[in-house]
């Protein structure tokens, strides 16, 4: 009696439909900060580092990143499943934050550093080792965060306008980690490693702070902590059935790699196709600046008509502003620069906020057909696949720039090169942001048929409190 008596409370507090308080949303918004400031500075200094201050090959770099990056293909699911299984006084994915934080500020730092020694094997395995070190210890926290996002509110709109707060603070932490290294290290040579290692752990300590953020500013709704265990291969099935899942996977998969590949090819743009490296702080910052403004144009376009379309125009939007900086060269006036800053930002944005909108709604439709909810293994899977995808196209982009003839550190590189660096920026992200739309079309969850299927799920828990 006693036990029916706590689950019924549980079923029915807080209300599932009430609207997270803007704390909340500013708390759990804030720990994405700490996972931009890192994501962000090694997807866009970790292969220049390589390159142009470690001395090592883009051959070898991207060895040593694709190894290291190669790890999550086990990790991800893993800790996701755990965190799906965890039961603590502070719920199922809060414990990861506290008990992660330190451990993930410190493993980056590694990343950073540059080892007394010269041989580029030598350096490539220590790269390599540190990359899959750091992303345990990422992994540990990030997933049980990201899984938080279902659990804070079923709401069609909150859900939109969570992940809004929460990608204010990370275009906020991209900002950041575009500008302010340049500003702690100068130019990335090999004189600056110091002021590298230096950079590392500033950004380790920040992330880390941020996170415990999230821990002590958030709670995990308690009906969800009674629920059963589900198991791995349930886990697995669950993801592979479910129509939802497999869709909006394939929308994240497709934009997230692209943000990738242009993270990483953005510098050598601007250093080398530009000739504006002294510059670049403000390049970066305009496209980010611009990001943050528009997200609430992205969180009232998803309300006012709906998530997916919202993403069609958006990402077709950021699709044609990366075809046209082909074009763009030494010679192109700072206004043109800075007005494509500013429609790429607007681009970037939809891709912050719209994908990462759309996976929470997979955890309701697959607990509606199965009775059981997998947030922990939907995002590690999401994660996963995005990172299996980079792992393979950020190396390769780098090997395109090794065939192209790309020399480190040179005054001027070859027209091959240069051109060589306009694909990797131009057409093929352009080419990866279509067949995200493409999948748009196919999105099943409408906010009709979603608002039915929460107001279903909410009727068998009365039942079964009952």
């Amino acid at each position: 009696m006693k036990q029916n008596t706590e689950t019924q409370a549980a079923l029915q507090s807080p209300s599932p439909t009430a609207r997270l308080s803007r704390c909340t949303k500013l708390f759990y918004g804030a720990g994405d900060t700490g996972f931009s400031l890192t994501s962000t500075l090694l997807g866009a200094y970790f292969a220049i580092f390589l390159t142009d201050v470690v001395g090592i090959a883009p051959s070898i770099a991207a060895a040593a990143i694709f190894i290291g990056r190669s790890w999550d293909y086990i990790n991800d699911p893993l800790i996701g499943h755990i965190s799906d299984r965890t039961r603590t006084r502070w719920g199922r994915r809060r414990p990861f934050l506290l008990f992660g934080a330190i451990p993930y500020a410190l493993v980056f730092t590694l990343l950073w550093w540059r080892p007394p020694w010269t041989n580029p094997i030598a350096l490539a395995v220590y790269y390599a080792m540190a990359y899959v070190v750091f992303d345990a210890a990422a992994t540990f926290v990030y997933m049980p965060y990201f899984a938080l996002t279902p659990e804070l509110t079923p709401d069609y709109d909150e859900r939109t306008a969570l992940t809004s707060y929460r990608m204010f603070f990370s275009i906020l932490g991209s900002l950041i980690s575009f500008t302010l290294p340049l500003a702690i290290v100068g130019s990335f040579t090999p004189q600056n490693a110091s002021r590298v290692m230096t950079m590392g752990v500033i950004f380790g300590t920040a992330a880390a702070l941020a996170v415990l953020i999230t821990f002590f500013g958030t709670r995990e709704r308690e009906v969800f902590m009674i629920q059963a265990q589900p198991s791995l291969w349930q886990s697995l099935r669950a993801a592979k059935s479910n129509r939802a899942f497999v869709i909006s996977l394939g929308i994240f998969l497709c934009t997230w790699v692209v943000v990738s590949i242009v993270q990483a090819s953005l510098l050598y743009f601007v250093k080398y196709v530009m000739l504006r490296e002294t510059q670049s702080d403000i390049i970066m910052g305009l496209i980010f600046v611009t990001a943050i403004v528009a997200l609430p144009f992205w969180e009232w376009a998803s309300r006012h008509k709906s998530k997916q379309w919202a993403y069609i125009v958006g990402i077709a939007f950021w699709a044609f502003t990366q075809l046209v900086l082909i074009t763009v060269n030494a010679t192109t006036g700072l206004p043109a620069i800075y007005f494509l800053c500013v429609m790429a930002g607007i681009g970037v944005s939809a891709a912050h906020v719209l994908p990462w909108s759309l996976i929470p709604d997979a955890v309701e439709w697959g607990e509606w057909e199965t009775g059981e909810r997998y947030e922990g293994m939907f995002y590690s899977l999401t994660t996963l696949a995005e990172k299996i995808a980079s792992s393979i196209a950020v190396p390769l982009a780098l090997l395109l720039l090794d065939v192209t003839g790309y020399i480190p550190n040179a005054v001027q590189q070859p027209s091959s090169a240069l051109w060589g660096i306009r694909l990797i920026i131009g057409p093929i992200p352009a080419v990866l942001l279509c067949l995200g739309i493409a999948l748009a079309f196919k999105y099943p969850l409408t906010r009709a048929r979603y608002t039915q299927l929460v107001q279903d799920l909410e009727q068998r828990r009365a039942s079964s409190a009952d």
